[in-house]
């Protein structure tokens, strides 16, 4: 058809949802305000740690506009919830364990007479002894935070490969370092939020702000005894979510609330404080590290020992320590390992998913190391990573054998042809009066997908609207990251049609399919191949329907076009939408399924991990940064940043761009400002006054380019996820740029002014 365009594979498409989010119209769980609703809140812990006396709610539940006032008491199942660990209670009855545990809920008709009823709510707590780092919370005579466990371990494990620590012993050069990462907020938009009401049949409605709404339901269902296939989650747009908005937030509180508000909707929403002092953060790290090589720099031994402190409750912290130990030795070839972890309760607030999930940690220590074993060698720090590149059919540091895509080599080789490395003594030489000018580097990967002993599965359905529109239904949450405008693509390129004609609809439990949460880098390589069944198949359907309805022989010369079906040969069509008259419903609708590819044995390397160890498809990265630092004040200023990137096929350029360059400025923060402070466990950085985020002038120009390497087979169209990767150069490269610039290695992060002046001084 003149001037229609079809969507198409490959190509800059603008985003399905760009004009709605433009314009304010896209709907989002914050924006929503039923008429006649509750406004509940909770009352937290004033304590890190201690053990409740009395809970009294009287002068709270007597206030005007005050509607009831919840205790444990009034939880009639579990009263626990937690993705995989259950151990986080939804109103705490016994015991405190971090500032942001709730004690009481408060419904109430106004959002003023909610907080005079949280205010009004007397607590009476015993302070107890809390542990507040890793040293005291593993001494052997430390309180143990969970009274049902040995100690305060959640988990521990190890990777040994090779010959382990006796592959030192053939090692020409050995470096040693010390590293440790800071606790990282999620800082999005909108924060935790929902609306809940129970239905007359005695099922429950949510409308949520969540990276899984079809897990949720096992959440709620345990902690609340509300059977799971009676509940209902809405998923619409959120406002950024980063792993902070998978599992629980606010649901199990809405749940509760819901089930004593007579039928009423419930909303719920924390300000920022409440969300900084009761959301998952990124869990702190410290990282020991010894690498060996042969004098030619042929990496030979890694020692590595990572110490993850996942806060009061355990959330999803044995995973990223799992996560973190896979990734420890870099994307490198490495004989002999052996990788230590251990993933500490403390009365810290709780830590749990974020983008990079462990891995960004592991990454600062190992590409630290890679500089300093490069200048232990006298060796060029980019031959060095090249010379011991991992390509396909290597095994792993965790002693996985790749037979996936694996492109670091190809990013390395493209960032090698890069001006900025071509020139970078002429641009070091140049440096202003009192700044020092230097370049970094960081090799990095990203494991997508699950992983071992979990399924990643996708149910996709797409169906013909009686209108001849296509209508998708999404099953896993779009946090920004723009999954669903890639299914719009995918849809709208094997059905030939332009973007009005394809429509999508986000996560509804009712209408959809399970299909796991927004998280890992999976969501459009798993639900994307689902989705390509799903529209092959309805594809052909229409083909025959039309092939029969034209009295055509066959279908050869049918073929779909923006609207309609046309016999090439004979110029005759039909309409999609008269198409669609002559098919029953359910003839017009299609389902998919897929099941991501995993590893079915760990590797006898490892031993005491739970789930989701090893993984088969990894995102690769070649990052390198230029900086100033400021020879006077510390200040260090990010002048360029490149970013290669092996993502596999390309599917939409722009988007491919975006999710890259909004990985390297988060990770810019991660590198040079964000510090979540917390001193004897209660948060000191409560709001964006405190807790600083990169703003517009703080983030340079990001260079994105897709490596020129080999399509990933199994993911849809050749792609994979990049969601995660990006994220892990920024801190590596930028504290190999300053040891660059003034010969300052700094190995604590943020990297601060105070700590780039410490070091110059000390």
């Amino acid at each position: 058809m003149a001037g229609v365009t079809p969507l198409s594979i490959g190509t800059a498409h603008p985003r399905g949802d760009a004009a709605a989010k433009a314009a304010g119209t896209e709907r989002y769980a914050a924006d929503l305000y039923p008429q006649d609703c509750l406004w509940a809140g909770a009352v937290r812990s004033n304590l890190a740690c201690g053990r409740i006396i009395s809970i009294d709610t009287t002068a709270a539940a007597a206030l005007p506009g005050v509607v009831k006032v919840l205790t444990a008491a009034d939880v009639i199942a579990s009263n626990r919830q937690g993705i995989i660990h259950k151990d986080m209670p939804v109103l705490c009855n016994e015991v405190v364990r971090y500032c942001g545990d709730p004690l009481a809920l408060v419904l109430a008709e106004t959002k003023e007479a909610l907080q005079r009823g949280i205010a009004a709510v007397q607590l009476q707590l015993e302070p107890l002894p809390g542990l507040f780092d890793l040293d005291a919370a593993l001494a052997a005579d430390a309180p143990l935070i969970h009274e049902d466990k040995p100690n305060n371990l959640l988990a521990q494990a190890s990777i040994c490969k090779g010959t382990g620590l006796d592959g030192f012993a053939d090692c020409s050069v050995v470096v040693e370092g010390s590293f440790s990462t800071p606790v990282q907020a999620h800082a999005f938009l909108e924060t935790e939020s929902g609306l809940a009401r129970m239905e007359e049949d005695g099922g429950l409605l949510m409308e949520v702000s969540t990276q899984s709404p079809f897990r949720d339901r096992f959440e709620i269902s345990h902690a609340l005894g509300i059977p799971w296939g009676k509940i209902r989650i809405v998923a619409p747009s959120l406002g950024g979510g980063f792993g902070g908005k998978d599992g629980a937030t606010v649901q199990c509180l809405l749940g509760l609330a819901a089930q004593h508000a007579g039928g009423r909707w419930v909303r719920m929403q924390w300000d920022r404080e409440e969300s900084f002092k009761a959301g998952y953060k990124r869990h702190a790290c410290r990282m020991e590290y010894k690498l060996g090589a042969a004098a030619d720099g042929t990496l030979q031994a890694l020692h590595a020992r990572l110490w993850y402190d996942t806060g009061a409750y355990a959330h999803l912290g044995a995973e990223v320590m799992e996560l973190g130990m896979e990734h420890a030795g870099g994307p490198y070839r490495i004989p002999h390992t052996l990788i230590e972890g251990w993933c500490v309760y403390t009365n810290n607030p709780v830590a749990g998913a974020m983008r990079a999930f462990g891995v960004c940690q592991a990454s600062f220590g190992f590409e630290s190391m890679m500089d300093l074993l490069a200048t232990k060698l006298g060796m060029d720090p980019l031959e060095l990573r090249l010379k011991n590149a991992l390509v396909r059919g290597d095994e792993n540091c965790a002693g996985v054998r790749l037979t996936s895509s694996t492109g670091i080599k190809t990013c390395l080789e493209q960032l090698q042809q890069h001006p900025y490395w071509q020139e970078r003594e002429q641009w070091k030489a140049a440096a202003p009066a009192y700044k020092k000018r230097g370049i970094g580097l960081a090799s990095v990967f990203n494991a997508a997908g699950y992983g071992g002993g979990v399924r990643d599965a996708a149910t996709a359905k797409i169906e013909l609207t009686p209108e001849g529109t296509f209508l998708i239904h999404n099953a896993v949450a779009d946090m920004g990251q723009g999954n669903s405008s890639a299914f719009l693509q995918i849809a709208g390129h094997i059905l030939s049609q332009d973007a009005p004609r394809v429509l999508l609809k986000q996560p509804d439990t009712r209408t959809a399919y399970p299909s796991g949460s927004s998280s890992a880098g999976r969501t459009t390589y798993t639900f994307g191949k689902a989705l390509i069944t799903a529209t092959e198949e309805l594809k052909s359907r229409l083909l025959n329907w039309a092939g029969m309805i034209l009295f055509l022989q066959d279908n050869d010369g049918l073929e779909l076009q923006p609207g309609r079906v046309v016999h090439l040969p004979s110029q005759k069509e039909i309409s999609l939408v008269a198409l669609a008259g002559y098919m029953q419903p359910e003839e017009r609708v299609c389902l998919g399924q897929y099941v991501a590819p995993t590893c079915k044995e760990v590797p006898a390397t490892a031993k005491g991990f739970f789930i989701g160890f090893p993984h088969v498809i990894f995102g690769y990265g070649a990052h390198l940064v230029r900086l100033e630092v400021d020879s006077l004040t510390g200040q260090i200023t990010v002048c360029d940043y490149l970013a290669v990137t092996d993502g596999g096929r390309v599917l939409n350029p722009g988007m491919f761009d975006q999710q890259v360059q909004g990985g390297v400025g988060q990770g810019l923060g991660y590198a040079l400002m964000e510090d979540f402070a917390v001193q004897g466990g209660m948060v000191k950085t409560p709001d964006f006054a405190t807790y600083l985020i990169p703003g517009s002038l703080d983030i340079p120009e990001i260079i994105s380019i897709a490596a020129q390497g080999e399509p990933e087979e199994t993911g849809p169209f050749g792609m994979k996820g990049i969601g995660e990767v990006a994220m892990n150069g920024p801190l590596p490269a930028v504290a190999n740029a300053v040891a660059d610039a003034c010969g300052v290695r700094l190995c604590h992060g943020p990297l601060t002014p105070e700590r780039v002046l410490a070091g110059q001084t000390g």
